[in-house]
């Protein structure tokens, strides 16, 4: 799917017997793809149309010929997910992705239910290159090689230069401060021994949205989406509209 020059990737689920309920849509983070999403994807799918979308430049898609900010990723995506006529949507996003669905949902609020952000960034607690390039290290040695797989072969189809450009954008998005002006409820989901989102960091993003919930996966890292995806599916369908 193209939308203003840039390519996106859509895919969709639905369960057995038709939910009246607000479809979900699912958004990888800085790097990645669909794929360390599916697991979340399948389990959320047996309860409610499922879409998942693959951003420009990532999972193997053109690299767009232009910067791209977190606001024109955000505005595009929302035109993406207008076309696919589902009407008001939960949006899910997932470290980076979580900034792109908040911005989204602040330019949008006609448009989204709620929205719901696992292991957001960027932790203030260590907002540069250096710390976020620790941090990463310290949750590969906590992840399963299955997802670790995922992780290193999504970050060489993404290449260098085009990771390099997005991280700028993902260091200075003050994700904190957009979730003020959020219409919708938040929650916020972590893995207990995520390293990259911190527990204050969390609670502080929590703390910053009118109405917001925070929600632990005991014993799992930053890609709990996919390491514990019955227990977060579980936490967005309890709490979600």
């Amino acid at each position: 799917m193209n939308e203003d020059g840039l390519a996106f990737r859509v895919l969709s689920s639905s369960p057995a017997v038709a939910s009246p309920r607000p479809a979900i849509v699912l958004i990888h983070g800085i790097g990645m793809s669909h794929r360390y999403l599916s697991r979340l994807h399948d389990v959320l799918a047996q309860h409610r149309a499922v879409y998942s979308i693959d951003l420009p430049g990532f999972g193997g898609l053109p690299k767009p010929g232009r910067d791209v900010s977190v606001s024109a990723m955000a505005s595009a995506l929302g035109r993406v997910i207008g076309s696919l006529n589902a009407g008001p949507v939960v949006l899910v996003g997932h470290s980076m992705g979580a900034q792109w669905v908040v911005e989204l949902a602040a330019e949008r609020p006609g448009n989204v239910t709620d929205v719901v952000v696992i292991g957001p960034v960027v932790d203030a607690a260590h907002r540069s290159l250096a710390s976020q390039t620790v941090a990463l290290a310290r949750d590969t040695l906590g992840e399963t090689l299955a997802i670790n797989a995922i992780v290193f072969t999504d970050y060489l189809r993404c290449g260098v230069p085009w990771y390099l450009a997005q991280v700028r954008h993902m260091l200075t998005y003050r994700i904190e401060d957009r979730v003020s002006a959020l219409a919708v409820p938040l929650i916020v989901i972590r893995g207990s021994r995520d390293p990259i989102a911190g527990l204050e960091w969390c609670r502080r993003l929590r703390d910053s949205a009118v109405r917001s919930h925070l929600v632990l996966i005991p014993a799992h890292h930053h890609v709990a989406q996919q390491s514990a995806p019955k227990a977060v599916a579980a936490a967005i369908l309890a709490h979600v509209a």
